[in-house]
């Protein structure tokens, strides 16, 4: 029974994406829309965007490298370990948890560096791996998308973002704890 269920499963996996493929084509047939023209349309309009969001996005990436750089991530990290502690929340950690929400590729080398220091299959490293895929790059998202469409008043947006990466981090770590310590 597992098997089959598996096999199914595999075979779903497989073929979910040119299923889709074919259901929007032929949506698209059914419309009579030039899929192609559209999908022209859609390229440039892409390429545009992507030029006026490359300043937010140098502009980000040039923060984070000086926070890192200037050892101000090593001091926060100093400062919050007795606090954390407590609460079986690793200080190793901590790097993760502040640039997570602001890069996903600072977060990435973060990622790499915590998994060659503490192993794949430690707390520490699974922690971490979960922690990456339970939070959002809050800032670089926030640059971007509101850089793009030229937004300046975003309300509560960056509010409920933090608390939203804060609800992430601490679900990461406690559910982390109860699978894998």
């Amino acid at each position: 029974m597992k098997d089959a269920l598996f096999g199914f499963m595999q075979a779903a996996s497989d073929w979910a994406v040119p299923m889709l493929f074919l259901i929007i084509a032929g949506a698209a047939m059914i419309k009579k829309v030039k899929v192609y023209e559209e999908f022209i349309e859609g390229a440039k309009e892409g390429f545009n965007v992507g030029v006026r969001i490359i300043p937010y996005v140098v502009a980000i990436l040039c923060a984070i490298a000086i926070f890192r750089a200037s050892g101000a991530l090593d001091a926060v990290v100093t400062a919050l370990s007795p606090v954390l502690a407590p609460l079986s929340i690793p200080p190793e950690i901590l790097p993760m948890a502040i640039v997570r929400p602001l890069s996903g590729s600072g977060a990435m080398g973060v990622l790499s560096e915590g998994l060659k220091t503490y192993g794949p299959d430690s707390l520490i490293g699974n922690m971490m791996s979960v922690l990456m895929g339970s939070t959002e790059t809050t800032f670089y998202v926030l640059a971007v998308y509101f850089g793009s469409v030229a937004v300046r008043k975003t309300r509560h947006t960056l509010a409920a973002c933090l608390i939203g990466d804060v609800t992430g981090i601490l679900a990461a770590i406690y559910l982390s704890n109860f699978f894998y310590n």
